[in-house]
């Protein structure tokens, strides 16, 4: 099939990416839009991985005031370069990260973060909780209940708000594999009227 400028300037407004690189996932597709989307997102997810542990000395802090004014966030995203930090899709990603941590609360950005004592006293509540179960089903349910505090108190493993079937994590990956550069969210701090810090 023969891949037209028309094709490749699409897919290029979808994934932000090169003439050519676009051009190449068409021919390897056959012209197939969506194929070659998705080997396109295949490739830069894996190469956003490899960026993984490049420095981030880059960014931008961002504010949110929740009307009527009750609730504020300060969030502080890392990129590598100024130009990203600058582009709209990360200023788009820093407001609704902040949005994100107003509306649901977490307390951590990951879960390496929670303090070991905060974990063995949410062990402690649970183990408490499955006293009266069979001893083999405890350990699973305990397990199982951690695992679903830490997604909901980690701000990389919750559900995004604009898109609940991706968790945040998932959202910044693709944004990384869009531009090219690794982003991470460095912290937050989230303020509530009347609330003790």
């Amino acid at each position: 099939m023969a891949i037209t400028a028309g094709m490749v300037k699409e897919l290029r407004e979808k994934t932000g990416l090169g003439v050519m690189d676009c051009k190449e996932a068409l021919a390897e597709t056959n012209g197939d839009m969506d194929k070659a989307f998705d080997l396109l997102r295949k490739k830069g997810l894996a190469a956003a991985e490899k960026r993984a542990s490049r420095a981030t000395k880059d960014g931008r802090i961002g504010a949110y005031i929740h009307p009527p004014g009750r609730v504020g966030v300060l969030l502080e995203l890392n990129c590598e370069t100024d130009f990203v930090a600058k582009s709209e899709d990360f200023q788009t990603l820093l407001k609704d990260l902040c949005m994100q941590v107003a509306a649901a609360r977490p307390q951590w950005v990951t879960r390496d973060q929670i303090p070991q004592a905060t974990l063995d006293h949410e062990r402690g509540i649970y183990q408490a909780q499955v006293a009266d179960k069979p001893a083999q089903a405890q350990a699973k349910i305990i397990e199982s209940k951690l695992d679903s505090f830490c997604k909901d108190n980690t701000l990389m493993e919750q559900p995004f708000i604009r898109d609940p079937k991706r968790s945040v994590e998932q959202v910044v990956k693709d944004l990384n594999a869009k531009v090219g550069e690794n982003i991470s969210v460095k912290r937050f701090v989230r303020f509530a009227l009347g609330e003790e810090a």
